[in-house]
C-alpha cells in the first residue's frame, strides 16, 4: 500500500483536474473500440496499431489512477493571502548555508497546482526543502537533509502569495 500524502490545491485546479479525469474516463469506450478494431486486423504479434492502442490505453489508465489519488487526497482551498510566511502556494526567496548571494526563487507548490506556469521552479511541500520552509517566517533560517545525507541551511528572505 502506498503512502498516501495530503495535497493542497485551488479551487481552480481541483476543477482543472476533474474535468481532465472525466475527458479522461470518457475516451475509455474510444481506446477500447480502437484496440479491437486493431485487433481484427489480424496477427496481433507484427500489429503495431494494436499495440499502440495498448499502451495508449495504459498511458491513459496510469493518468486516471493518478489524478483519481491525487483528487481524494487533495486539501482545497484559496491561496494564501498572507505575506512573510511560507505556506502551501507562496512564492519565495532564499538563500543557502549563509551565502546570501545563493539566492533562489521558487513556488511551494505541487506540480499538478503550477502546471501552468513554466516560469517558477516548483517544490512539494512534502519535498525536504518544502517541508522544511512551511510556516518559516522572513528571516527564518531552518535545516534539511539532502538525499545524500548532508544537511542544507536555508533561510527565508521572502514569501508572497502566488497569483497566476
Amino acid at each position: 500500500m502506498t503512502d498516501t500524502q495530503v495535497t493542497w490545491l485551488t479551487p481552480e485546479s481541483h476543477e482543472r483536474l476533474k474535468n481532465e479525469l472525466d475527458a479522461l474516463i470518457a475516451n475509455r469506450p474510444v481506446i477500447a473500440a480502437e484496440i479491437n478494431e486493431r485487433r481484427e486486423e489480424g496477427d496481433l504479434k507484427e500489429n503495431g496499431g494494436y499495440h499502440a492502442a495498448r499502451d495508449e490505453q495504459g498511458q491513459q489508465e496510469a493518468r486516471i489512477r493518478q489524478l483519481q489519488e491525487l483528487l481524494n487526497n487533495a486539501k482545497v482551498g484559496e491561496a494564501p493571502t498572507q505575506s512573510g510566511v511560507a505556506l502551501p502556494g507562496s512564492v519565495v526567496k532564499v538563500y543557502y548555508d549563509g551565502d546570501e548571494k545563493d539566492v533562489e526563487t521558487f513556488l511551494i507548490a505541487t506540480r499538478e497546482e503550477g502546471a501552468q506556469e513554466n516560469e517558477l521552479e516548483i517544490y512539494s511541500p512534502n519535498s525536504p526543502l518544502g517541508a522544511a520552509l512551511i510556516n518559516a517566517k522572513v528571516g527564518d533560517t531552518r535545516e534539511y537533509t539532502i538525499p545524500s545525507g548532508a544537511t542544507v541551511k536555508v533561510t527565508l528572505v521572502s514569501a508572497e502569495p502566488y497569483h497566476s
